[in-house]
């Protein structure tokens, strides 16, 4: 049995609009920056000036005993890669995972980026496609929020767009999306495939962080020696996408998306409707 405590009222929704547009506007100022030559950390910081000029406060920072603004991973890094003085380079993918918190609501969202290489056009090509599975299944996801009745059926709607694209690829399986909302990390748990359990009921005041984790390779991952960093065991890249969605009376709406989510959920013929 679920609580009612996982779903908001309109208003509670509304207040988590501001936090997702502010979360939106660091990475926006991170992509800006993302080239070849720059360090994690400067992109790091990039993101705590955009947050604090909001006079909002990054929420990673009150995960307990990370002193970081974003998480950075690169490469065969798929998440909670640390800011600091990695340069990157020419080819490299790089997944920049942020959030805010503003009047004591939060928001959540992960962007992958691509750093160009002219001399390595296959490199580019092969991490571009990652990064474009990655990001059509979170749409995927995001879209059968709007219609399914558990959450259950967003991880299927996940895993069913991964498996329709040319090539293999993995989805990693300890690490998944949540709720959100006083909290950036509230129940329920939020799968990116498929479950026997159907999962929480989907109806308006539901708040979800969706974010499938994507491997060019194996499923298998492991953590780096600073405790943090979750890399793939046999050396494949990583890609993670992420978005914060709320369930309102009239549809859905993408909280860390300036459009409401409106050109990403298009090609599946959703319309997104702001909160009342």
């Amino acid at each position: 049995m679920f609580r009612k405590s996982i779903y908001k009222t309109p208003a509670q929704l509304r207040s988590m609009v501001e936090p997702g547009l502010i979360t939106a506007s660091a990475l926006d100022a991170v992509s800006a920056l993302v080239r070849a030559g720059i360090t994690t950390a400067e992109l790091d910081a990039e993101a705590a000036r955009v947050i604090a000029a909001h006079d909002a406060e990054s929420n990673f920072q009150l995960v307990r005993g990370y002193h970081h603004t974003t998480c950075i991973s690169v490469n065969e890094q798929v998440v909670h890669g640390i800011p600091g003085e990695r340069v990157l380079q020419p080819g490299d993918i790089v997944s920049v995972d942020c959030g805010a918190q503003f009047r004591g609501w939060n928001g959540d969202s992960a962007v992958t980026f691509i750093v160009p290489d002219p001399a390595r056009p296959e490199t580019m090509e092969r991490r571009t496609e990652l990064s474009r599975v990655t990001e059509g299944s979170m749409w995927a996801g995001i879209a059968a929020m709007a219609s399914a009745t558990h959450i259950g059926q967003i991880g299927a709607a996940i895993q069913e767009y991964i498996e329709a694209q040319p090539g293999e690829y993995g989805i990693l399986r300890e690490y998944v999306g949540h709720g959100i909302g006083r909290k950036m990390h509230e129940a329920p748990s939020v799968f990116n495939y498929r479950t026997p359990d159907a999962g929480a009921e989907i109806r308006p005041g539901l708040a979800l962080a969706i974010e499938p984790m994507v491997t060019a390779g194996g499923e298998a991952t492991f953590i780096e020696d600073d405790d943090w960093t979750v890399s793939t065991v046999d050396g494949s890249d990583g890609s993670h996408w992420e978005h914060s969605v709320a369930r309102h009376e009239n549809g859905i709406w993408v909280l860390t998306a300036p459009d409401g989510g409106a050109a990403g959920l298009a090609p599946f013929g959703v319309t997104p409707t702001p909160i009342a």
